[in-house]
């Protein structure tokens, strides 16, 4: 099936409802995605479904954009969309949102993205592994990533040190295509020794994606949540190294909970990397010893993702309809109300950096806060065992282990030896 471009004003629309989506107060990734489920009417569908704080915020931005704090977000947004090609802001009603990442409980509501959307249209897989590798360890990422891609797919990796940046740049190097799910913006180069790479993803290719909003540093927390996007774009991960308390190993377990397939290379048993590996090998997942290994495990995957959308046309890219080019007339008009209240507030007051600080740090608050859950009044910096938590809530086993995921994600909550911890925010 060809998925045909909406029309210019219809995207920007959306764009707009989505970043406005996305910054809402006491709405996180989980309650938007159920919420989109319901298929609400907008916006009367979806005043009536959010929290009261959330309906409150969203009214203000409907009945006067102009007084809300959301007018110069979304406008700083658009604008840096507009300012160079190959800039996008994907959201689960653009037409090219991957639509595996739609199949997890909690997809991010919007995604910066920068470089080439043809590097979602082939197969993805994600490829993870230690900070610290060994020698071995990139001699394997960079073997495993080239022959991936030889053999068609999209290498998905977090551009972290270590194995991560090994093997995305053996991807860049083989002429194959990567995608880096940044933990802060898209416009942050994290970790600055990969600035290097960051280039050529963002030039040569490659794509580079983030769910934080423009210029925003990462934070603890981001980096799982980076995680599940990784694996969530892909049809699995391939470990590559791990120590037994790697973050890596988030990965893997976020992969499994998404459906995706698990695999790991075997490693010494003596060295510290392999542990993690072993680990995951003695749980269940695939052992592979070569590129074969791994395509025979994702074998089965091809046929349901084959034609699902279609790369971006020369006609779509220069239409606006989903490019980050600069989208004409039509899309000025679009955004004039948006302009206009800047503009003749800069030329009333000039460039004031203290208001525009002011307004920066409203926002920020307004998108980083998430649902308060009601485990967190059982966690302490004192760990708290798992048996524990299911007695003092009442909850089952199950649930309590998936909602100290999503904490986990969120970066309010972490597993240390003896049980659960929160982490202060």
């Amino acid at each position: 099936m060809t998925l045909i471009p909406v029309p210019v004003k219809d995207e920007y629309q959306s764009a707009i409802r989505w970043l406005v989506l996305s910054a809402l107060p006491k709405v996180g990734p989980v309650r938007l995605a159920g919420l989109r489920n319901l298929a609400p009417q907008w916006p009367q569908g979806w005043l009536a479904n959010l929290p009261a704080p959330s309906a409150t915020a969203l009214r203000l931005w409907l009945d006067h954009p102009q007084r809300s704090p959301f007018h110069d977000y979304v406008q700083r947004m658009l604008e840096w969309q507009q300012a160079k090609p190959h800039r996008y802001l994907l959201h689960p009603d653009h037409a090219l949102w991957p639509r595996l990442l739609s199949e997890i409980a909690d997809p991010p509501a919007i995604l910066w993205a920068e470089g080439s959307l043809e590097a979602l249209h082939a197969p993805c897989v994600a490829m993870v592994g230690s900070r610290r590798p060994t020698r071995a360890g990139l001699h394997h990422a960079s073997h495993f990533a080239a022959g991936l891609c030889d053999a068609g797919w999209t290498l998905v990796s977090g551009m972290a040190l270590g194995i991560d940046g090994a093997a995305q740049t053996a991807a860049m190097d083989a002429g194959g295509v990567s995608i880096a799910v940044l933990p802060g913006g898209v416009d942050v180069v994290y970790p600055s020794r990969h600035a290097g790479l960051y280039q050529r993803l963002r030039d040569e290719g490659g794509l580079l994606l983030a769910q934080r909003p423009l210029a925003m540093q990462p934070r603890a927390g981001d980096f799982p949540s980076r995680n599940r996007i990784v694996t969530g774009l892909s049809c699995g991960v391939v470990v590559i190294e791990a120590a037994e308390r790697s973050g890596t190993l988030i990965s893997a377990r976020l992969a499994l909970e998404q459906g995706r397939e698990v695999m790991a290379l075997p490693g010494a048993l003596g060295v510290p990397q392999a542990r993690g590996c072993l680990q995951l090998i003695r749980d269940g997942a695939a052992l592979v010893r070569d590129v074969d290994d791994v395509l025979a495990e994702l074998s089965h995957w091809l046929p349901a993702l084959r034609c699902p959308q279609s790369p971006p046309s020369s006609d779509a890219e220069t239409d606006g309809a989903v490019a980050g080019e600069p989208a004409g007339e039509l899309s000025k008009e679009l955004t004039k109300e948006l302009t206009e209240e800047v503009a003749g507030k800069k030329a009333r007051e000039g460039t004031k950096e203290g208001a525009r600080e002011d307004v920066t740090e409203v926002v920020t608050e307004v998108v980083t806060e998430e649902d308060a859950s009601p485990l967190l009044r059982w966690l302490s910096a004192t760990p708290t065992p798992l048996d524990a938590l299911v007695d003092l809530s009442g909850w089952q086993v199950a649930p309590c282990q998936r909602e100290l995921m999503h904490l986990e994600i969120e970066g309010r909550a972490m597993l240390v030896a003896g049980g659960w911890v929160r982490v202060p925010q």
